[in-house]
């Protein structure tokens, strides 16, 4: 990166880590959505990056969401973090094979299908607020990805932490669950809410036509 670049880049981040409590999500519209991160590779130190990790986590339990990639800060670097901690009916936890997903940061992230399998099931996105729409995503992934301090993993995840994986990696790749949505679902949070908020989609499938 030249040295301008980095000048640049440190000059957006550093002040949001001045300011500490939680920063304003930018929304779908904003360039920094449509445009592939830029690899972390060391443009801010140790210290600078827990505290950017911090801030993410902060705002994405303030929001609330259960992911937040650093590009929905208006931060160009492939950095994203993940946690789903919320209660859930257990039909919905069986429907959706969702499961609690502890808190864990993902920085320069790439994922895998692993096997055939797909789910369609309604998500949101932070910068794509009030609205729900059906995605239909790899139902098991593999996730190649560094950790905070520098180390490499790899991971298995399946049903709704997959779902959460693929959603914030894409966000990585200028890519927004608009760009994969089956357009006829989606609804707004009242609607979704009222209407079709229960396990799986066959009622909204047939309701609206999709």
């Amino acid at each position: 990166m030249a040295t301008s670049e980095l000048s640049a880049l440190r000059n957006l981040v550093l002040p949001l880590l001045e300011a500490g409590g939680t920063v304003p999500i930018v929304q779908l519209g904003h360039p920094v959505l449509r445009r592939p991160a830029l690899p972390f590779d060391g443009q801010l130190d140790d210290a600078e990056l827990a505290a950017l990790l911090e801030l993410m986590r902060r705002t994405m339990h303030a929001a609330p969401g259960v992911g937040l990639a650093a590009p929905q800060l208006g931060i160009p670097l492939r950095i994203a973090v993940l946690e789903d901690s919320f209660e859930t009916d257990t039909e919905t936890a069986a429907v959706r094979e969702r499961a609690p997903l502890p808190y864990f940061a993902m920085i320069n992230p790439g994922y895998a299908p692993v096997g055939p399998r797909t789910a369609m099931f309604y998500e949101g996105c932070l910068s794509f607020a009030g609205f729900q729409g059906v995605v239909e995503r790899h139902r098991t992934v593999r996730l190649d990805y560094r950790r905070p301090d520098g180390s490499a993993a790899t991971e298995e995840f399946t049903g709704w932490p997959a779902r959460i994986v693929q959603h914030e990696t894409d966000h990585l790749n200028g890519i927004l669950y608009v760009d994969k949505v089956l357009t006829r679902s989606l609804a707004g949070d009242d609607e979704y809410a009222q209407r079709w908020s229960e396990p799986g989609i066959g009622r909204a499938r047939a309701g609206l036509g999709f």
